[in-house]
Parts: C-alpha cells; sequence; structure tokens
C-alpha cells in the first residue's frame, strides 16, 4: 500500500494534511468497516475481529498502515497492528500485567521497580494500538481525572524521594499530547531539585513520524538532558520520514536509543535482525535493548521461544557489528528487572572455556 492509495479514502484530505500530525491521530483507523475500505486483508475475518475489538481496540495512524502490505495477512507491520483473533485466544501462563506494575504504583499511574528511577505513565492514548502491546490491559479505559490531577501526584512523591533521580516519561505514547501539556510535564518534573535526568518513551517516529517537528524539538531541547527510547521492530518502519524525525532529535541534542521486541514472524530470524540493527545504525539511532517479548495475555500469538532468540542472538554477536548489536534481555517482575539472557548462553561459556589460557596469560 502506500500514501496516495490511503488518501484515495480521505477525499477532503490533502498532501499538506497528511503531513501534519493532528490530522494523521484525528484520522487514525479504529473500526472494521474503515479498515475494509482501505484494505481486503480481513474480508473474511471481520466477524470473528469484532470481538477482539470488544477487548483491545484498534488504532493505526493512516501513515503506518500505508506501509503494509494490501494482500499480504502475514506481513510483519499488519502483524504487529491489525487485530488478530488469536488475541483473544487462550494464553497459557500469560497474565494481564506480568511485571506487577500495577501493584508497583506508590501513586496512580507512577511506576516504581527501582531505588533511582520510576516510569510516569501519562497517558492511555498512542497513536498506534501495537498488538504486542504489554500494557494492552488499559486499553480503552478512560483516565479517571485530569492530565494536571495526576501529574501533581507523581510530581509530590517524585519530590519527596530524593533517592529518585530519574523520570521515564512514557504511557501509552506521552507524544499523543501536544507541545504545551507536554511542556507541562516537562517543566514539572524539572523543576525538583534533585531529578537529574529525564527519558521519554515514545513509539511515534515509527508510527507517525510527522509528530516531530521543529517547535517540538526547540522544546525538548530545554530539558535536557533528555534522552527519547523508540521502537523500530523491523527494517520496513525506518522509511525516510521515520530517519528524519529521528535525525531532528539528534540534531537537537537528545540521543535516540532503540527498543525492540522480538516478536514471532516479525523479526525473529537473523537477516532481519541483522537489517533492522544496521538500519538504525545508519540513522544513528543506537540499538539498546531487544526484549523476549512479555508473558501478557492477548500476545502470546507473537511471542517465541527463548532459545530461538537466544541461538539468533549468538550469531549475530560473532558477525555484526558490536556497534548495531543491542542487549537481548527479558523483563522481570519486582527490582529483578532486565536480565540478560545472552549471559545463560552455553554456547558462549563454551567459548570462554575454550579459550581459557588466553585469559590465563593476563594473570
Amino acid at each position: 500500500m502506500n500514501k496516495k492509495i490511503i488518501l484515495s479514502h480521505y477525499p477532503d484530505a490533502s498532501e499538506k494534511d497528511w503531513k501534519n500530525w493532528r490530522w494523521q491521530f484525528q484520522n487514525r483507523v479504529t473500526s472494521l468497516k474503515k479498515l475494509a475500505e482501505i484494505t481486503e486483508i480481513l474480508m473474511t475475518r471481520q466477524e470473528k475481529l469484532h470481538r477482539v475489538l470488544c477487548t483491545y481496540p484498534m488504532a493505526i495512524t493512516p501513515y503506518f498502515l500505508s506501509l503494509i502490505e494490501p494482500d499480504d495477512e502475514n506481513h510483519p507491520l499488519t502483524l504487529q497492528c491489525i487485530p488478530d483473533e488469536k488475541e483473544v485466544s487462550v494464553s497459557p501462563h500469560c497474565s494481564d500485567d506480568p511485571l506487577n506494575e500495577d501493584d508497583s504504583m506508590p501513586v496512580p499511574r507512577l511506576i516504581r521497580r527501582y531505588p533511582d528511577r520510576v516510569l510516569a505513565m501519562v497517558t492511555r492514548s498512542c497513536a498506534t494500538n501495537c498488538r504486542h502491546c504489554n500494557r494492552k490491559r488499559s486499553w480503552g479505559e478512560k483516565d479517571p481525572s485530569t492530565l494536571k490531577n495526576r501529574l501533581d501526584k507523581m510530581v509530590r512523591y517524585v519530590a519527596d524521594s530524593p533517592e529518585i533521580r530519574e523520570v521515564i516519561i512514557s504511557g501509552g505514547d506521552p507524544l499523543t499530547y501536544d507541545d504545551h501539556h507536554l511542556e507541562m510535564i516537562l517543566s514539572s518534573f524539572t523543576a525538583i531539585p534533585h531529578l537529574e535526568v529525564l527519558r521519554i518513551g515514545s513509539r511515534v517516529p515509527v508510527v507517525m513520524p510527522m509528530r516531530i517537528t521543529k517547535e517540538l524539538c526547540r522544546m525538548l531541547k530545554r530539558y535536557r538532558p533528555l534522552w527519547f527510547n523508540t521502537q523500530f521492530n523491523h527494517p520496513s518502519e525506518i522509511t525516510p520520514d521515520a530517519g528524519r524525525a529521528c535525525n531532528m532529535l539528534q540534531e537537537a541534542g537528545i540521543p535516540v536509543s532503540n527498543q525492540s521486541v522480538l516478536l514471532k514472524g516479525v523479526n525473529d530470524n537473523e537477516d532481519t535482525m541483522r537489517r533492522l540493527l544496521y538500519g538504525l545504525q545508519k540513522i544513528s539511532v543506537r540499538p539498546y535493548y531487544l526484549f523476549h517479548c512479555d508473558p501478557v495475555k492477548g500476545c502470546y500469538h507473537l511471542r517465541t521461544e527463548m532459545t530461538e532468540g537466544l541461538n539468533m542472538m549468538e550469531n549475530l554477536l560473532k558477525n555484526c557489528s558490536g556497534l548495531a548489536m543491542p542487549q537481548y534481555v527479558a523483563d522481570l517482575p519486582g527490582q529483578s528487572g532486565k536480565v540478560p539472557i545472552l549471559a545463560l548462553s552455553g554456547s558462549l561459556k563454551n567459548d570462554l572455556q575454550k579459550h581459557q589460557d588466553f585469559f590465563d596469560n593476563f594473570e
């Protein structure tokens, strides 16, 4: 599919509209009827998918929808954004909240799993609802109070906790707010004297890159040291528009890192992962983490076996530039946090033992 095909289904829209993030957000595809008008992918499955949307709503920006192949139900981007009846099938050993985030909130929507940092879920809204999302339990829920009321409680808690040095602003996706509200969030936290670093987690550069504007970057620059984590999962997502969005952030002095999720049928083979990692390196985005997909209810069909991921990453470690290698990790509940899976690799341990004499020479 391409931009022209998508725009033909919005007869009043222009090229200027397409480049406007507000238009993209307001015209997200949220119904099976609208999706069927644009693509025939789900023509035979619509009835089954109505039940899925009752539990896990759909939202796809026109931009991201333009990147999928219209006649391929198993296209890697289709699997990430278009509902699948498997989402409401049996999910063995899965739960709505496998990381126990809801039990780690000292105040509503503020997660504290580590002594020195917290994660502020400032919104439930996303530009595109990723079908592998580990917080899809909150899709469709409404925030019970205003942003200011929620934010005041978070800021007050952080201000009263001098051991906290970093706040990760997440959601949902914080960049679904306009510049004014986003600056209100940033300024509220930076006013806390002991806070050293802010981090934003957003998939906007991937699913709605036109949100990254010159005005936004000028505003964000005022709040450095500010780090930006995004999520590219497949090389097809690294478009000129996405690369330009990341470059604008970098030119504002904001480092951009990537946190991919290992997903079945999306990026779980060596060639695809290498192209993703090298593609990120080409746009100067640091491959930071590769997460093993959490055991989240509604995501079971996208999970891989850990041994498969381990084998893939072992091969890449030996044949891929170190600058392009992320840490392959599993996120565990509580303060256990992110455990490096490659550290468990028997193959790598065997390699070390084979060359024990090399290390003995340094004694």
